[in-house]
């Protein structure tokens, strides 16, 4: 009976404390729960959503709220993902929808087991980058990249000890569409700098730093010395950051985990660092866009994990190919050594590469011939040289030769550059078998023979480039099927023969048609309605006459137009005139175009125009709207009808001063006629009405003023009568 006693009192004492703890903790969590709400809530307040983005946020189970994460269990946020999902270079009007600015609430430091917090690529407008920042103790992950932060970043980011991932970076605008500038402010573009980089090496978890196009101009050397010192360090990427002069070395190599270093844009004006070569973990250095020089060190092609090597640009950096490609380059995905001062010979070894994805050479002093048989058949597990290579770029050196036939074995290969070599003999027809090739590029060549029927099979082609060889014959029917083309460029070539409806029947996403200096005759019906929309269009040489081409009426988007040389020998039709108002560049000379110029020609800004050699006439006078004291006599000469401004040649009883006076005239608009004829009509009535209305009112005036004028009367007649008198007429 005692112990049954005894027991009970115990468990009495248990259910006590468990339901006390259990109370207690449920009010905690409650408690938390209301904290964690509030926060977001005045986080949120601070914020400019103009497209209410933020709707979801209202409620009580902020968990589920847009961009916010919670620990399970807990209701403890630990992760607020607010970026802007659209990039503000190239979808400038989807971003907007999405955008934040305002202010951002301290608040946040009540979430205290916020670990990951994403503000990236919306525009906070020149604020600077928070202090309190530095007290979020828990966050493994800040992302504030591109979001149009300025100002000195805060150095008790230092307390960040748990920080893995760091983003301040921004775009510069030299990486932004042209087509989109005039819509982005640079306010939202981060403007970041550091004067003093030591407190980074607190941020002892720091896996991945990224602060490209921050300033570091004031940092100089220390930035390799602080790196060096994270020893969990895996990514580095410091861009455009304005460092300069000699590549800094660390006392000591400790980059034990560093995989990606990338230091383009900058202006290190230095041999390589060769330090680099002791880094065995490195993946990729892009070290281009620099001031390097001196020679490239064959040790990179034994780096055992190398994917991407980036060096161009640099202008000055030399060695040669043929010794760096027999290196062996195992995991090599990515090499870009254009822009330098490579030379020599490309080795038949390049075929090993069986990771090579992108080789870009261009802009050296390579050459000799492409070789004939390059290896790879039996080391790529693929049967085949270079199987993964997508992009090919030798432009822009001294190679010479026929292309070779392997050329056409790339089966991944989507891009294409050759131009500006010396490449000879016939384009090979086994290229038309690439079918993933979206640009060809065989320009500025010494290339011959005719262009092959097999280029219409390439289904994906967005751009063919073969201008300035000696290509001869007629422009394949095939053209015609190319339904994802944008630039055709056959220009300064020897090519003839009758372009009909059928080479541009699918063309609908043609923008670009350069078909000048050839020989060729175009053949369509006279109601043609072309399936493109150009923005430049140069046919001169072309037979396209005698009738000024009804078709271009269609060619609403045009920006450049030439048709020099085409035998069009009839009047410019006026419609011609409501399409012009878009052209910058126009050249219609050395054809027999007749009539009149409108007085008034409305190109677009500085535009450039050529009416030379042709049979215009009549009178040429311009109406001034700015862009017209631009263009020279040199546009006009050679019509031996036309005269006026700004031809030397005066037209007949042409007066300089008195054509001034009329368009002055013109200008006035009529005003000083008006007054003229106002104010003659005005004193013709005065002098009628003042003397009447005197005399009516002054009856001792009017009597007076009327025997003045019959003594005047009587006097005249006396003189007449005495004139008769004395002088009779003769009979």
């Amino acid at each position: 009976m005692e112990k049954i006693s005894i027991l009970g009192f115990i468990l009495a004492i248990l259910y006590f404390i468990t339901t006390e703890l259990a109370c207690n903790g449920h009010t905690r969590i409650d408690n938390n729960v209301q904290s964690e709400q509030k926060a977001l809530i005045d986080f949120k307040s601070g914020l400019k959503d103009p497209n209410n983005r933020l709707s979801s946020w209202k409620g009580s189970n902020y968990c589920y709220w847009q961009g916010i994460s919670c620990e399970n269990g807990t209701g403890f946020v630990i992760s607020i993902d607010l970026h802007n999902p659209y990039p503000r270079e190239n979808e400038y009007e989807n971003w907007s929808s999405m955008n934040l600015s305002g202010e951002i609430s301290p608040s946040l430091i009540k979430l205290k087991s916020l670990k990951y917090l994403d503000l990236s690529f919306n525009s906070f407008k020149a604020m600077p980058v928070p202090q309190f920042f530095g007290s979020l103790k828990n966050l493994i992950y800040l992302n504030l990249s591109g979001a149009g932060f300025s100002g000195s970043i805060p150095s008790n980011l230092r307390n960040l000890s748990s920080l893995q991932y760091l983003d301040l970076s921004s775009k510069y605008l030299d990486d932004i569409d042209s087509e989109y500038l005039y819509e982005i402010n640079s306010e939202y573009f981060n403007n970041l700098f550091v004067e003093n980089i030591e407190w980074m090496t607190d941020l002892v978890s720091l896996k991945y730093l990224d602060m490209n196009y921050v300033n570091l101009s004031l940092v100089g050397s220390q930035w390799v010395e602080v790196a060096n010192k994270l020893p969990s360090l895996t990514e580095l990427h410091l861009g455009g950051c304005r460092l300069f002069g000699s590549f800094p070395s660390p006392s000591f190599v400790n980059f034990t985990s560093l995989a990606v270093i990338a230091l383009n844009s900058n202006h290190f004006n230095s041999k390589f660092p060769e330090w680099l070569l002791n880094v065995s973990n490195l993946v990729s250095i892009d070290i281009s866009e620099n001031q390097l020089h001196g020679r490239i060190p064959l040790g990179l092609g034994e780096l055992p994990n190398l994917q991407y090597l980036d060096l161009s640009w640099n202008f000055n950096l030399r060695g040669s190919i043929f010794q760096l490609l027999r290196k062996s380059w195992k995991k090599i995905e990515v090499l870009n050594l254009a822009r330098n001062e490579l030379h020599g010979s490309i080795p038949s070894s390049i075929g090993n590469f069986c990771n090579l994805k992108y080789l870009d050479l261009g802009g050296n002093y390579l050459n000799g011939s492409l070789p004939e048989i390059i290896k790879g058949l039996e080391t790529c597990s693929s049967k085949s040289p270079l199987p993964n290579l997508t992009e090919l770029s030798l432009y822009s050196n001294q190679l010479m030769g026929k292309l070779p036939n392997w050329l056409g074995e790339l089966k991944n290969l989507r891009a294409l550059y050759l131009s500006s070599n010396e490449f000879e003999g016939p384009i090979p027809a086994s290229l038309g078998t690439l079918q993933h090739l979206e640009s060809l590029n065989l320009g500025l060549n010494e290339m011959n023979g005719s262009l092959p029927d097999s280029i219409g099979q390439l289904s994906q082609l967005e751009q063919l480039d073969v201008s300035s060889n000696h290509l001869s014959g007629s422009l394949p029917d095939s053209i015609g099927q190319l339904s994802q083309l944008q630039v055709l460029d056959v220009s300064s070539n020897h090519l003839s023969g009758s372009l009909s409806e059928q080479h541009f029947w699918n063309l609908s996403k043609l923008e670009y048609l350069y078909m000048d200096s050839n020989s060729f005759h175009l053949n369509v019906s006279p109601n043609w309605d072309p399936p493109f929309q150009v923005k430049s269009l140069r046919m001169g040489s072309c037979h396209l006459g005698p009738s000024f081409p009804a078709w271009l009426q269609s060619q609403k988007n045009l920006q450049n137009l030439g048709f020099s040389n085409c035998s069009i020998s009839s009047p410019i039709p006026n419609w011609f005139w409501n399409i012009s108002f878009n052209l910058q560049w126009l050249n219609l000379s050395d054809n027999q175009l007749q009539g009149q110029l409108p007085n008034s020609l409305n190109f677009y800004g500085e535009s450039q125009i050529d009416f030379s050699s042709n049979l215009l006439k009549d009178l040429f006078l311009f109406q001034s709207k700015g862009q017209m004291t631009t263009f020279t006599e040199l546009a006009f000469v050679g019509n031996p009808d036309l005269c006026g401004a700004p031809l030397a040649t005066k037209c007949q009883d042409e007066d300089p001063n008195k054509r001034q006076s009329v368009v002055s005239d013109k200008n006035d608009g009529g005003y000083i006629d008006q007054w003229f004829y106002l104010s003659v009509g005005l004193g013709f009535a005065m002098g009628i009405l003042v003397p009447f209305f005197v005399l009516a009112t002054r009856k001792s005036w009017c009597e007076a003023y009327f025997d003045f004028v019959d003594e005047i009367v009587r006097w005249l007649f006396r003189g007449r009568a005495t004139y008769a008198k004395n002088h009779p007429r003769r009979r």
